[in-house]
């Protein structure tokens, strides 16, 4: 999460002044996605990415988006300054009228999403190159660090969850923990590759939700279906009017739904925070030097402090997350009489 200010906009003059601070615009520049990748302390200068858009025509256009910086133009598209789409591309037909093109632009959280799928991938192969190459020697530094957390998720919220099908969703369960972790751990980073705001992104959230919707109902047994649609309760909670059935399938939303919510509302909570206490020293910067000194002093100090809760945090809502996940499994691997008795004479 780049704390650096947008301070073009104060220094632009207007003819009679300078242009008040909007510390309102300068966080949510930072919290939202873009297509370029912020430098720490300049906005003069961004990392471009790939613009890949669709124009009115059917042709697809493909350019770095430094040529759009600065209110540029160019083939006909340029970044929405205003309107529903501001902060996106968008173009101009034939006719002159202003339309949304198909984007499928490699934007700031895009890459950040490979990046952190990257390092995934990597931190999960290094412990098993590790066990390939050394069989029964323990791994240290990184490669033990990571291998603890495996065990400290597996063996204590998957295997005692889940007990003897724990193997059969620990794949998913280990995967959803380290990338929500990961993708955690380099928003709070100042400098590329962190500062990608992707777990304060709703539609990021709503994804790992949507998984774990997935995964608890299309492996959901029957006696789990059985309760959703005919569950164990009076006859009269059930017909004639399906009061507990629809209670049921209510519940199936809202269960992804709360997982979605809580990472989301979390991760943007604390980054818009020590956002918040950074705008402070250029709010407070017209009341002369002393009041600038110390209200620096003040929000460095907060901002540190707060930097160190929101890794806690990263690590408790990953957890969160996985562990309410296997719970939501757990639930829907519930067996009927006629199983359990089948598998106790086994």
């Amino acid at each position: 999460m780049a704390f650096s200010f947008n301070l073009s906009a104060q220094e632009k003059s207007d003819g009679e002044g300078e242009k008040a601070f909007n510390p309102k615009e300068a966080i949510f520049e930072h919290l939202l996605d873009g297509y370029g990748w912020e430098l720490p302390f300049s906005h003069e200068h961004r990392i471009p990415l790939p613009v890949i858009v669709r124009d009115y025509k059917g042709d697809w256009v493909i350019f770095m988006s430094s040529r759009l910086a600065h209110g540029q133009q160019y083939k006909g598209f340029y970044i929405a300054q205003d309107g529903p789409n501001k902060g996106k591309v968008e173009g101009v037909d034939g006719q002159g009228n202003r339309y949304r093109p198909l984007d499928l632009s490699i934007t700031k959280n895009v890459l950040a999403l490979f990046i952190a799928a990257l390092v995934c991938i990597w931190c999960v192969l290094s412990v098993a190159r590790w066990h390939k190459r050394k069989r029964y020697k323990a791994p240290r530094k990184g490669v033990g660090a990571i291998e603890f957390l495996i065990e400290f998720v597996y063996t204590g919220v998957i295997k005692s969850t889940l007990g003897d099908k724990a193997p059969r969703f620990a794949p998913y369960l280990l995967t959803a923990f380290f990338f929500i972790l990961l993708m955690n751990l380099l928003g709070l980073i100042v400098i590329f590759p962190g500062g990608a705001n992707l777990t304060g992104n709703i539609a990021v959230t709503m994804v790992m939700a949507l998984c774990t919707f997935i995964v608890v109902n299309v492996r959901g047994t029957k006696e789990y279906w059985k309760e959703i649609f005919w569950p164990d309760v009076p006859l009269w909670l059930k017909f004639p009017l399906p009061i507990m059935p629809l209670i049921e399938v209510f519940g199936i939303f809202t269960k992804p739904a709360a997982l979605m919510v809580r990472l989301f509302a979390n991760m943007m909570g604390g980054h818009m925070i020590i956002l918040s206490l950074i705008s402070l020293i250029f709010i407070f910067g017209a009341f002369g030097a002393v009041v600038v000194g110390a209200t620096t002093v003040v929000s460095v100090l907060f901002s540190l402090f707060m930097l160190l809760i929101d890794t806690l945090v990263s690590f408790i809502q990953a957890y969160v997350f996985t562990m309410l996940s296997t719970l939501f499994i757990a639930l829907a691997q519930v067996e009927g009489h006629h199983e359990k008795e089948k598998v106790e004479t086994k």
